[in-house]
């Protein structure tokens, strides 16, 4: 079954409520007050079927400038919007706001419904040009239009059918998508427990699905206990739908209009954006102080202006926003909608130095509202694809110039300084201090301030370096010893000679050979360290192997100090270094085993 929502905007008593109740046979006005004075002052929610079989609901919202905040905040999630003008009053005041909140909100899909044409039939053909004057510059500039009369029932099927047909030229909301339902009202059921409505928009929920819920201060995660539209209990909803969503373990108490249900870890929040004018007054005509509404959420914000159709917006709390969204802005000190703004970027940069205002209004004057992948990761030199695609940025393709690095997207400017950087780093530590080995990876990540050390090995495989050890070096460096070369020799004569009769401490420093320089000699290769001071050649533990290999198993410490002629400073290094090898097994405290 195939649903839609569909919203109302228009003047304050012109016959909104009045008409949805006609459509539907529901009642739209939730309150008893709205009811004794025929105002409706907050977010009535009725559905219908069409003749067509589409299931729409309606959202009714309050027209009276007093109540725009919750015009608003239905108007901004729906998709498709019933514009209502008074065939005897004609347009008035509040449906200025009205429209201007359609401009601002880029909806495109709706109809213009002329109510009240039993009062004065003879004015339709007026208040239509009119209306159609008015809205000339919003999405609804060439929306049909239908004269109804809720009263005697004339045009209610034109208005079906003409709704209809404008539901049918709809793009299907993806449901693969991530959830974001901003929350208009939330409430206690007796057996059930707290309840969340809005309107899905894109992606779906299940039953026993666990969503994030962003609320003024926290990011909770929260599981469905159960799911509803239209009155009726559903396992799975799919966009575009009235959704209720009872949730376990959370107080109805704690959850606010303009909270919003989130997938998991796929929605970046923010509280700095960039934006561009999309309708109203330029925004160098604006107050600093602002209120911007955004889904159901009305926050404040201040502003910062780059130049009449671009501006920073610092917004008073993190907000699930991502490029494309639009806000809008209203003065909070008036009633009046003042114009509204597209998202260009979700995670602008700082502007902390002298100038960077105005290269940053040159940067957003050169931005395409859908977003340029490669410009993003351009300004950052690197980024992760899935980062760009909860920003809202299309990651199908790379674009030119990009590098893949794993999950990584590496501009080649970017990807070029940081192989040579890392190049010359290791030539000049090599030219100072050969013994050094190379740089360890922490060093050279902290070096090229790389954003995280998976990118290290791409960068050292460009820039032509070995790896081992966890350094990066030189090729062919890990054998060069410089001025210990020759020292190292004559340790390598001796223990030819006598493979088991290492040196005395004495000796080595003798030698020249500290713990610097034995280090360097063990990473080239030439010799093994079993403990400070013990110093053998590599060959020494397979020699050893083959020696005790030659005695009565299992066999004591003794008897293998005798066997390799050496001491026990060096017999007992040597067999457990054995054992942890798993070349030999150590039985009790004085006997072991060869492992063959």
């Amino acid at each position: 079954m195939i649903n839609f929502v569909v919203a109302t905007a228009g003047h304050v008593d012109h016959g909104k409520s009045t008409l949805i109740k006609a459509l539907t046979g529901m009642e739209p006005d939730r309150w008893e007050e709205e009811r004794r004075r025929g105002l409706t002052i907050d977010l009535g929610f009725v559905w219908s079927t069409l003749p067509s079989g589409r299931r729409v609901a309606f959202v009714d919202v309050p027209g009276h400038e007093r109540f725009l905040g919750n015009m608003l905040a239905g108007l901004g999630p729906a998709p498709v919007v019933c514009f209502v003008v008074a065939a005897d009053e004609g347009w008035r005041a509040q449906s200025d706001d009205h429209r201007d909140a359609v401009a601002a909100l880029g909806i495109r899909h709706g109809l213009l419904v002329i109510t009240r044409t039993d009062r004065a039939p003879d004015r339709v053909s007026e208040v239509v040009a009119q209306a159609r004057s008015e809205l000339a510059e919003t999405g609804l500039r060439d929306a049909p239009a239908i004269a109804v009369s809720a009263v005697t029932g004339a045009g209610l099927d034109e208005l079906r059918t003409a709704l209809d047909a404008v539901l049918s030229r709809l793009s299907p909301a993806p449901h693969g998508d991530r959830v974001r339902l901003w929350v208009d009202r939330s409430f206690t059921i007796a057996g059930a427990g707290t309840v969340l409505t809005g309107t899905l928009a894109a992606g779906s929920i299940g039953r026993d699905d666990r969503l994030e819920l962003l609320g003024r201060s926290s990011l909770r995660e929260v599981t469905v206990r159960g799911l509803q539209t239209r009155g009726e209990p559903s396992d799975r909803l799919q966009p575009v739908v009235r959704a209720a969503v009872n949730l376990r373990g959370i107080a109805a108490d704690s959850i606010h209009r303009g909270d919003a249900l989130l997938t998991p870890g796929e929605w970046p929040t923010t509280d700095v954006i960039d934006v561009r004018r999309v309708s109203g007054v330029p925004l160098g005509a604006l107050p600093q102080q602002l209120t911007a509404h955004v889904g159901t959420a009305a926050i404040p914000v201040r502003l910062r202006r780059f130049d009449d159709d671009h501006a920073r917006l610092t917004i008073d709390r993190r907000l699930p926003l991502v490029l494309g969204d639009r806000l809008v802005l209203r003065d909070p000190g008036s009633r009046r909608v003042l114009g509204g703004v597209r998202v260009l970027d979700a995670d602008p940069p700082a502007l902390s130095r002298r100038g960077d205002g105005s290269r940053r209004r040159a940067e957003l004057g050169r931005l395409d509202t859908a977003g340029d992948a490669g410009i993003e990761v351009a300004r950052r030199g690197a980024v992760r694809r899935e980062q760009l695609r909860r920003l809202g940025l299309a990651t199908g393709a790379c674009p030119d110039g990009v590098r893949v690095v794993g999950g990584w997207w590496v501009h080649e400017d970017t990807f070029r300084s940081w192989r040579d950087r890392l190049r010359s780093a290791v030539d000049e530590l090599h030219d100072r201090d050969p013994l050094r080995g190379g740089l360890t990876r922490g060093e050279a990540s902290d070096l090229l301030g790389l954003p995280d050390a998976e990118l290290l090995d791409a960068v050292g495989d460009a820039a032509g370096l070995e790896q081992q050890h966890g350094r990066l070096r030189r090729p062919g460096s890990a054998t060069d010893l410089g001025t210990v070369e020759s020292a190292i020799g004559e340790l390598e004569v001796r223990l030819g000679a006598d493979p088991f009769a290492a040196p005395e401490a004495d000796e080595l420093t003798a030698l020249g050979l500290g713990s610097r320089q034995l280090a360097a000699a063990e990473r080239a290769g030439r010799i093994i360290r079993l403990r400070d001071g013990i110093v053998l050649l590599p060959t020494a533990p397979a020699l050893a192997m083959r020696r005790l290999a030659g005695l009565e198993q299992p066999f004591t410490t003794s008897r293998a100090r005798q066997q390799l002629q050496t001491t026990r400073r060096v017999a007992i290094p040597l067999l457990e270094h054995l054992d942890a090898r798993g070349w030999t097994k150590r039985l009790d405290a004085g006997h072991r085993e060869v492992l063959r």
